[in-house]
């Protein structure tokens, strides 16, 4: 069963499994070896016990992470080389065929693999975020949670899939372009119903009900020519400790929502510093760059699916004896990012940039003082680490480090 394809997805594997323990073991010891002393840039804004706490943060969530690695690689293996797909294309293809087979194939895929995480979800949750103080949450929330995530995955991922599936059945060798078309269209009409109908299944968002911070903010938003049907506070307190602000929604249903922990924590001004900063990112287009990207990406590894397909060395190369499209579509998705790994950092590298634009947009709409004071708390109240290993900042960070973010700022 073993071809050279195995061998070159067992190489990747074992790189990609290489180089994450080795950035996370560079993050652990350089945060612990800075976890004695706040940087200069941030002495007398944090202090030492603070520091310390993100410190312990980082690194506990960094030695989890090699944990969740190893259940994931597991999983990996046991689907493919293992010959667990194999298992579950036998006993569904006994028991159904066509596109019930498909969709029964693909969710006890989706199933089982949500069965081996919950436990590291529990874990990270129950221990990691209580042990330092941001969680919120109970294991009532916690369950309700997840079943309405699958309630959800059922509702709305059950007819998604079978568009998909008959689509790579009945559209010839040019599948692949018909289902990148569907994905687009299903995923832009997902990003117009979240804000509505789906994010208040899980919070509550009530009016945002002080004046002077409401005042404060539609002026910037009139300042900006930003149009928003609303100004929400949802709840993140229910769950966690964590703050933020986001938007939401495109068009009329567009939504500025702050996280109830973030208001409770900052100044008025501070507040607007942030929401300039998000702002910016809206001046910049980076979540429609982003999207756009995201559709690019998934063009061309559909392409690539279209020309492995019918290739019986990639079915055999990962475990299996057997090769139609659902299987291949799994198969697919679960080698897939071994092989996609090593783009990381040039992701992280365009998000990095789209934060340098929004905050250059925020220091001239906004107070850059009141920003930087107002990241700092953030930084804080997250456990965010000031020190962090500059390699693994440059693979894997979204966001800048809060050093080199808070120096141009304070440039600004």
């Amino acid at each position: 069963m073993f071809n050279t394809f195995s061998l070159v997805f067992l190489a990747a594997l074992l790189v990609m499994c290489a180089l994450r323990v080795w950035l996370a073991q560079r993050q652990i010891t350089h945060v612990l070896a800075h976890r004695g002393r706040v940087p200069e840039d941030f002495a007398g804004r944090v202090d030492l016990k603070t520091h310390q706490k993100a410190a312990d943060y980082t690194v506990a969530r960094s030695r989890f992470g090699r944990t969740g690695l190893a259940v994931e690689v597991a999983m990996l293996l046991a689907f493919t080389l293992g010959g667990g797909l194999q298992i579950l294309h036998d006993f569904w293809s006994a028991r159904l065929d066509g596109l019930p087979y498909g969709v029964a194939l693909i969710f006890s895929v989706l199933l089982i693999s949500a069965i081996v995480d919950l436990p590291l979800s529990l874990y990270h949750q129950f221990v990691i975020e209580e042990e330092f103080s941001f969680n919120r949450m109970t294991l009532r929330i916690f369950l309700a949670d997840h079943l309405k995530q699958a309630i959800l995955a059922i509702v709305i991922g059950t007819p998604a899939l079978l568009a998909v599936l008959w689509l790579m059945a009945r559209m010839g060798e040019l599948w692949w372009l018909y289902v990148w078309l569907f994905w687009c269209t299903f995923n832009l009409l997902l990003l117009f119903i979240y804000p509505t109908w789906i994010a208040p299944l899980f919070n509550k968002f009530v009016p945002l009900d002080d004046p002077r911070l409401r005042a404060r903010v539609e002026a910037l938003l009139d300042r900006c020519g930003f149009a928003s049907s609303d100004l929400l506070v949802m709840d993140g307190s229910k769950r966690s400790n964590h703050g933020n602000a986001y938007f939401t929604g495109f068009g009329k249903t567009k939504r500025i929502v702050f996280f109830d922990t973030l208001l409770g924590r900052l100044q008025a001004v501070e507040v607007e510093a942030v929401l300039a900063h998000e702002l910016g990112h809206f001046k910049h287009r980076h979540v429609q760059k982003r999207i756009g990207m995201l559709f690019v990406l998934s063009l061309g590894f559909l392409a690539i699916l279209g020309q492995l397909i019918d290739a019986g060395w990639f079915f055999n190369g990962l475990g299996l004896t057997s090769q139609n499209t659902a299987l291949g579509l799994v198969l697919f998705f679960l080698a897939g990012p071994v092989f996609a790994f090593l783009l990381t950092p040039l992701l992280s590298l365009l998000s990095r940039r789209d934060e340098f634009q929004a905050d250059r947009y925020a220091a001239t709409h906004a107070s850059a003082s009141d920003l930087v004071a107002a990241l700092v708390k953030m930084y804080e109240d997250n456990a965010a680490t000031l020190t962090p290993d500059p390699l693994h900042s440059l693979f894997y960070d979204s966001h800048p480090p809060a050093a080199l973010r808070i120096a141009r700022l304070q440039n600004a």
